[in-house]
C-alpha cells in the first residue's frame, strides 16, 4: 500500500484528541486510513531523565529502547482518532509490541518521527491491524516500532492466522520490583497516555476491569532495562506479547534466559500469572 504522508510542524496537542477519542464510540469501517504522517522532534532532558527514573533505566548516553514510542505518541493520538479510522480508540487491547534498534539511539535529535497503520486481518475474538512508528535522524531509519491492537468489536471475514511459537528456553529470575498504586498515572504524566483504564480502580471500572491496570508499555520498558546487559547498543530486536493486565497494586518479577545472542523472558504476578512473554534477537 502506497501511504500519503501528511507532514506537521510538531507533535499536536495532546487535550483535542482525548476529547476525540472519548467521544467515538461505534466502528465505521473496516479499512485502514491509507496515510501517514510524520513531523520533527527532539528530546527534552528532563523528560528523558523522568522515563528513566519510571523505568529504572540507566543513564547511559543513549535513549532507552522504548523511549521513542513516548515521542511518537500525540502523532499516534491523531491518527487514530482521525474521522477515517474506522475504530474507537477506548477498548482497543494492546496485544504485542516490537522495537528494531537498528543503530545507537544517541543524542537528543533533531528526529523525525513517523506513524502509519497496516497488516488489517481477522483474529478470533475480532479484528487485529499494526501501528507502525519510526524514528529518523539526518542518516536516515534509527528505530522501529511496531504496536498491534485487537478491535473487539468487528468481525471481517477469513480465517485468523496463527502465530508461531518459540521452542521455549529456560528463564531463570533475573529481578523483581513493585508496581505501586498510583504507577498508571505517574507514567501517564510522562508518556501522555492517560487511558481510563490505568488512572483509578473507579475509571478502570467502567471498562471491566477491578482495579486499574499498569501500562504495557511500562512493563515493557521496566523490563528492558533490567535486560540492559543482555542488549547490545544496537541490531537487535526486543518483541513481546502482552498475556493479562499487571492489576495495581502489584508485585512482579522477570524471568530471563542467559546473556545471548537470541533469548527469551517473562514478565510473572503472584502464582506465576504470566503478564508478558518475550524474546531479543540480533538483527542488522
Amino acid at each position: 500500500m502506497t501511504i500519503d504522508w501528511h507532514d506537521l510542524p510538531a507533535p499536536p496537542a495532546l487535550p483535542a484528541l482525548f476529547a476525540r477519542a472519548l467521544l467515538r464510540r461505534s466502528v465505521t469501517g473496516k479499512q485502514l486510513p491509507d496515510f501517514g504522517l510524520r513531523c520533527p522532534v527532539s528530546v527534552d532532558p528532563a523528560h528523558l531523565q523522568a522515563y528513566r527514573q519510571l523505568c529504572n533505566a540507566a543513564d547511559n548516553g543513549q535513549l532507552p529502547p522504548a523511549y521513542p514510542h513516548l515521542l511518537a505518541f500525540p502523532l499516534q493520538m491523531q491518527l487514530l482518532t482521525d474521522k477515517t479510522f474506522p475504530f474507537p480508540l477506548l477498548g482497543l487491547v494492546h496485544l504485542h509490541n516490537r522495537v528494531h534498534v537498528l543503530r545507537p539511539l544517541g543524542g537528543l535529535g533533531p528526529f523525525q518521527i513517523s506513524v502509519q497503520l497496516e497488516n488489517l486481518q481477522p483474529h478470533a475474538k475480532g479484528a487485529l491491524f499494526s501501528l507502525i512508528t519510526r524514528l529518523d535522524d539526518q542518516l536516515g531509519l534509527l528505530w522501529e516500532g511496531e504496536s498491534r491492537f485487537l478491535c473487539r468489536s468487528v468481525q471481517l471475514d477469513g480465517a485468523p492466522s496463527e502465530p508461531g511459537e518459540l521452542a521455549p528456553l529456560e528463564v531463570l529470575p533475573l529481578a523483581d520490583w513493585a508496581a505501586p498504586a498510583n504507577i498508571g498515572r505517574r507514567y501517564a504524566r510522562v508518556a501522555g497516555d492517560y487511558n481510563p483504564i490505568h488512572l483509578t480502580a473507579l475509571s478502570a471500572r467502567l471498562f471491566g476491569f477491578p482495579r486499574a491496570i499498569a501500562h504495557g508499555l511500562w512493563n515493557k520498558g521496566r523490563a528492558l532495562a533490567a535486560l540492559a546487559d543482555r542488549l547490545p547498543a544496537a541490531g537487535y530486536e526486543v518483541e513481546v506479547q502482552f498475556r493479562k493486565p499487571v492489576l495495581l497494586p502489584s508485585h512482579v518479577r522477570l524471568l530471563a534466559s542467559a546473556p545471548a545472542e537470541q533469548g527469551q523472558f517473562q514478565l510473572q504476578g503472584k502464582d506465576d500469572l504470566l503478564h508478558m512473554s518475550g524474546s531479543w534477537r540480533l538483527k542488522s
